[in-house]
């Protein structure tokens, strides 16, 4: 018995590592398709798309071994949660790497269209912010640290504002319909950007549920933390 709960640890613990060099992987990725828009860099659009074709193999690879080694050993207890979030992480970085390449399409199909250095700037901006948002998730889970995993909603927050604002921008850019076509792309990209925010935010959802094994939405907790659950 303890070599088969030693295998399974063993095959545990590569799960967790296939999970985390996913999330290396969208890291980059973040990194190569906002440059890609950004700069109009097609060759680097090109290669988030063969990215991601990377990060789906590992995806239903580490997909079939979890299904199997969930049928092989039925674990219980804390095993059990850290199964469940390890599946929950491979789903959402796939989601994640599908929001990198719904952004790098943005590359290709603005081709030649004129650009608001404005607008572009906060498309850096939002990268730059959520890629740390990403590693804070992925760095919480590998600490098994529930209060760096509470920070994420307040990293979150200039994500949120600069995607709700941006449709100020776009309408700015309406004088010129070559310009507002381009701009109107630029809205994508955002709210692209937004949902890999939103996806950092619940891998610390997922860290919260498996230390504690409690599961609630952050924006539950706030609303508890000031007497909402009396």
């Amino acid at each position: 018995m303890p070599d088969v709960r030693s295998h399974f640890h063993q095959e545990l613990e590569r799960l967790e590592q296939a999970v985390l060099d996913v999330s290396d992987r969208c890291d980059r990725m973040i990194g190569m398709a906002v440059e890609a828009v950004c700069a109009g860099d097609l060759e680097l659009a090109e290669r988030v798309v063969a990215e991601d074709n990377e990060i789906d193999r590992i995806y239903l690879d580490s997909h079939d071994r979890w299904i199997e080694l969930m049928a092989r050993q039925q674990p219980m207890g804390s095993d059990l949660r850290l199964m469940s979030v390890i599946l929950h992480l491979n789903v959402t970085l796939e989601r994640s790497g599908d929001q990198c390449v719904n952004i790098a399409k943005m590359a290709q199909v603005t081709e030649g269209l004129p650009r608001s250095e404005r607008i572009v700037s906060q498309i850096r901006e939002m990268g730059d912010l959520v890629r740390p948002m990403l590693r804070t998730a992925v760095h919480a889970f590998i600490r098994r640290d529930a209060e760096e995993a509470r920070l994420l909603p307040a990293m979150d927050e200039p994500v949120d504002r600069i995607n709700r604002n941006m449709y100020r921008e776009v309408v700015a850019c309406g004088p010129d319909p070559k310009l507002l076509e381009w701009a109107t792309r630029m809205m994508m990209v955002s709210r692209a950007l937004e949902r890999i925010g939103d996806q950092a935010v619940d891998i610390g959802e997922q860290v919260v549920f498996l230390v504690t094994g409690e599961y609630h939405e952050f924006s539950e907790e706030a609303f508890l933390g000031r007497g909402g659950g009396d």
